[in-house]
C-alpha cells in the first residue's frame, strides 16, 4: 500500500508539474497574458492533477481505489491528531506563495512572478521523491517501533539518511547542470534557480523527519517541524533577506528557511532518540 501510495503521489505531482510549466510558458510567453496567464496556467495544471489522480483511483483492480466511506470516529480522531503536519503544510503554502509572489512583483515585477512560480516547480519535483520515499518507508517505521524491533529501526533510519544524502547531492548537482535549457525562458530563473537549489540540499531531510514521527505517532512533533519550516521560517526569511539583499535575497529565502529547519530537525531527532531508540 505504502509504496502504491507513494508512486501515484509521484505521477500526479509530476503530471501536474509539467502542466505547470508548458502552460505557464505558453499563457506568459507566448500569448502575453502577464500574471493573468500565470493564474490560468496554475489552475489548470492542477486540474491536470485533479484529472489524473480521479483516472487512477477509478481503476479497482488498483490497490487504492475509491470505496463506499465507513465511519469510525476512533481511527478518524487518530488520523486528525497524526494528521496535523501535513494539515499545516497545505494551510500556510497558499500563504507562503502569496507573500512570495508580492515580494517578487515589489522588487521585480511580473516577470518575477513568472521566475519564481517556474522554480518552486523545479523545487516541486525533487520534493515529490522525497515524499514518496518518506510514504514508502513510514509502514515499515511504524511497524519495527511498535514491534519494539530497535534493531531494524535504526537500520532503517540510517539507510534512510544515506539514501536522502544521495538523492540530494545528486539532484542539487543535476539541476545545477540543467538550469540553462530547463529555465532559460525565463532569464531571470537562471540565476535564481542556481541560488534556490541549494535548498535541495535540505529538503529531503526535512521531509523525512516530519514523516518520520508522523510513522512514530507524535503529530506534535511532526505538525512543529513542518509547520516552523513551512511557514515561520519561510516568512521570516522573505521579509528579511529582501530587504537586506535585495532580489538575491528572495532566491535565498527558500534555502534559508530550510536550512534553519534542518537545524530543528536535527535537535529533534537528537532529543528524542533515546525514547524511540532509533
Amino acid at each position: 500500500i505504502a509504496s502504491g501510495k507513494s508512486s501515484l503521489s509521484f505521477i500526479c505531482s509530476v503530471a501536474g508539474g509539467i502542466a505547470n510549466i508548458i502552460l505557464d510558458y505558453v499563457f506568459i510567453q507566448i500569448l502575453g497574458m502577464g500574471i493573468g496567464g500565470a493564474a490560468v496556467a496554475t489552475g489548470m495544471g492542477y486540474s491536470v492533477t485533479t484529472a489524473v489522480g480521479f483516472i487512477v483511483f477509478s481503476q479497482r483492480k488498483n490497490m487504492l481505489h475509491f470505496v463506499k466511506p465507513v465511519y469510525r470516529f476512533s481511527v478518524l480522531k487518530k488520523t486528525v491528531t497524526n494528521g496535523c503536519s501535513e494539515m499545516a503544510t497545505a494551510l500556510v503554502t497558499g500563504i507562503t506563495t502569496l507573500i512570495f509572489n508580492w515580494t517578487m512583483l515589489k522588487y521585480v515585477g511580473e516577470d518575477g512572478v513568472a521566475a519564481i512560480t517556474i522554480i518552486m516547480y523545479v523545487l516541486m519535483f525533487v520534493s515529490s521523491l522525497f515524499s514518496g520515499y518518506s510514504y514508502g518507508a513510514a509502514p515499515m517505521i511504524s511497524y519495527y517501533y511498535g514491534a519494539q524491533n530497535h534493531l531494524k529501526l535504526k537500520k532503517l533510519v540510517r539507510l534512510s539518511l544515506k539514501i536522502i544524502t544521495g538523492i540530494s547531492i545528486s539532484a542539487a548537482l543535476i539541476s545545477l547542470l540543467i538550469t540553462e535549457p530547463l529555465v532559460s525562458v525565463f532569464q531571470l530563473a537562471v540565476t535564481g534557480n542556481r541560488i534556490c537549489t541549494t535548498a535541495l540540499l535540505f529538503i529531503g531531510f526535512n521531509i523525512f523527519s516530519s514523516g518520520m514521527f508522523t510513522a512514530l505517532n507524535n503529530g506534535i512533533v511532526s505538525a512543529v517541524l513542518a509547520f516552523t519550516r513551512s511557514f515561520v521560517f519561510m516568512i521570516v526569511c522573505l521579509l528579511a533577506l529582501p530587504a537586506l539583499l535585495g532580489v538575491t535575497g528572495i532566491w535565498l529565502a527558500n534555502p534559508a528557511a530550510e536550512l534553519l529547519a534542518v537545524i530543528l530537525a536535527a535537535w529533534m531527532l537528537m532529543k528524542y532518540r533515546k525514547k524511540y531508540r532509533y
